[in-house]
């Protein structure tokens, strides 16, 4: 398994809590692999999008990835109305191409993905992981997550025969976060869940 964490620089909850949650083991990890800051350009400068200004969850070679820019909204309260570049072809940038390089190496069996903060998980397979993340973080288990996602790195895995959960941490302090979070993603890690994939 790999779980992924920081894909958008303003979540930047998501690698917080992937790190405390990596840090808190006391065993080595086995059978799951860690990115903590997939963007790290975007976290270090508290934006969607690395420093290029592409928005890199846009930026994978789906078969619906666009050329034109995508929206963006601050808070879930406002207009999505901010617009971030794709890229300029799919996997233009190096942070997408790098991602792509280590899961053909490493060939995960499933992704999770964490993002932040539309408290979901969102697993299209509706799969026992799915559910059993469901039930520990009393979040619902949908299908999508309602809008068009062009060029994501779902999109791109689903098309690959690559199981992937979306993680969406809801609007909380990080304290919240990580006190309902991290036990559940050191269970992932530990392969202490249903089968330890979808």
């Amino acid at each position: 398994m790999l779980i992924m964490a920081g894909i958008h620089g303003e979540e930047p909850e998501t690698t917080s809590v992937l790190s405390r949650a990596k840090r808190s083991l006391s065993v080595p990890l086995n059978n799951c692999a860690v990115i903590l800051a997939a963007n790290p350009d975007g976290l270090v400068r508290g934006t969607r999008a690395n420093a290029n200004g592409i928005d890199l969850n846009r930026n994978f070679p789906s078969k619906n990835w666009h050329p034109d820019d995508v929206t963006h909204r601050w808070t879930l309260d406002e207009t999505s109305d901010v617009l971030l570049s794709p890229g300029d072809s799919p996997g233009s940038e190096p942070e997408t191409s790098a991602l792509l390089d280590w899961l053909a190496e490493w060939k995960p069996a499933c992704v999770v993905a964490l993002h932040a903060p539309l408290a979901c998980i969102d697993d299209p397979a509706l799969s026992p992981l799915g559910q059993w993340l469901s039930e520990q973080t009393g979040m619902p288990l949908v299908e999508d997550v309602g809008y068009p996602t062009p060029g994501s790195f779902g999109s791109w895995a689903s098309e690959n025969g690559l199981p992937v959960i979306t993680y969406e941490f809801e609007r909380a302090s990080m304290e919240h976060l990580s006190i309902l979070h991290a036990p559940v993603l050191m269970a992932l890690m530990t392969g202490a869940c249903p089968g330890g994939e979808p």
